[in-house]
């Protein structure tokens, strides 16, 4: 089974890669007329970046008092993050690279799923700091659309449910087994005519909702071991901006900071929103046009949003190829 879903997520890449074929050739094209100081920069910032998000998982993970490696942390990361794009499924595809970790080291999947959870959430809060700055770099340009209100009030919405099954689960492990019980319902209920089984077993919820109260629990009167987690997803922010200034660097399009904090901004905020794995088809529709608001010329702001997805989007997930091989290999063993 576990060689059936391998090949499987193989074949989504490959497939996924075909469809992009044409946005892959012209990345290509934009890669070879930049200037390869600046682009070598970028890479750089893009590999700490990746390992900036395994740092934040490590914090996560001492939190909820559970210990990995951090070159196991730093392969599931970016294997997670290679399964989400490819085999899209609201990031519940990539936490089964965590979970199967979990399962073969006998660690609680309650718990492991509560550290993906607050992935999410420092992940979304470091955003929002970022996205102010940003907002406020709209306005005082006089470039803030509806679209974009209405993408940061989604981005709110999403956050805050998120936040919402975290304090459940701290309040009462039955609540929240309850109500993972009633989407295991709902979800039994759709796939019942099409596999006549269950396929999620509903008793399993209320276990699984202890496992997960239990990990929340263990965060209370953590309070200086929570914020490591959010600076490090500050500074996960921070590198993401500067990948994007070595871009406008290696195509020779002057900048600000202004610009680069707006542009990021707008940017992130779609990758997040959009129904597309990590905005893909969206982001290079919309960011062009917000470099553009920016006073950045247009033709320059197409290349630069090709490169700069390159680096942070196409780089990420052939590396996340690459390492999603090796964990199949140690699962192997």
């Amino acid at each position: 089974m576990r060689n059936f879903i391998f090949f499987l997520i193989l074949f989504l890449a490959v497939v996924f890669v075909f469809l992009s074929f044409s946005e892959l050739r012209n990345i290509i094209d934009t890669l070879e007329n930049s200037n390869w100081i600046f682009l070598s920069f970028a890479f750089l910032f893009e590999c700490l970046c990746l390992f900036n998000a395994s740092t934040i998982y490590r914090a996560i993970y001492h939190l909820v008092d559970l210990k990995e490696s951090r070159k196991q942390l730093f392969l599931m990361t970016i294997a997670a993050n290679f399964v989400n794009v490819v085999a899209p499924s609201a990031g519940i595809g990539g936490m089964a690279v965590f979970l199967d970790n979990a399962r073969r080291n006998n660690q609680p999947t309650g718990r492991v799923t509560v550290i993906g959870v607050l992935f999410v959430i420092y992940d979304y809060a470091a955003f929002l700091c970022v996205l102010a700055l940003g907002l406020i770099v709209l306005v005082r340009r006089n470039n803030l659309t509806t679209g974009e209100i209405i993408a940061t009030c989604v981005l709110l919405v999403i956050a805050a449910a998120v936040a919402l099954i975290l304090i459940l689960g701290y309040k009462s492990s039955e609540k929240l087994g309850r109500v993972l019980a009633w989407f295991a319902h709902g979800i039994n209920k759709v796939t019942r005519p099409f596999i006549h089984r269950e396929y999620i077993q509903e008793e399993k919820a209320y276990g699984f909702a202890r496992d997960a109260a239990e990990g929340i629990a263990l965060i209370r009167g953590k309070r200086k071991e929570l914020i490591w987690p959010f600076l490090f997803a500050l500074n996960s922010k921070a590198l993401l901006i500067c990948v994007l200034a070595f871009t406008f660097l290696a195509l020779g399009t002057p900048f600000s900071v202004g610009t680069l904090v707006g542009g990021f901004s707008i940017g992130y905020l779609f990758l997040i929103v959009t129904p597309t794995p990590s905005g893909v088809g969206f982001v290079e529709s919309i960011l062009p046009v917000a470099l553009r608001s920016l006073r950045v010329p247009w033709a320059a702001a197409v290349l630069i949003t090709l490169v700069y997805r390159g680096i942070t989007f196409w780089f990420p997930l052939l590396v996340g190829l690459i390492t999603f091989r090796i964990l199949h290999r140690q699962s192997g063993r």
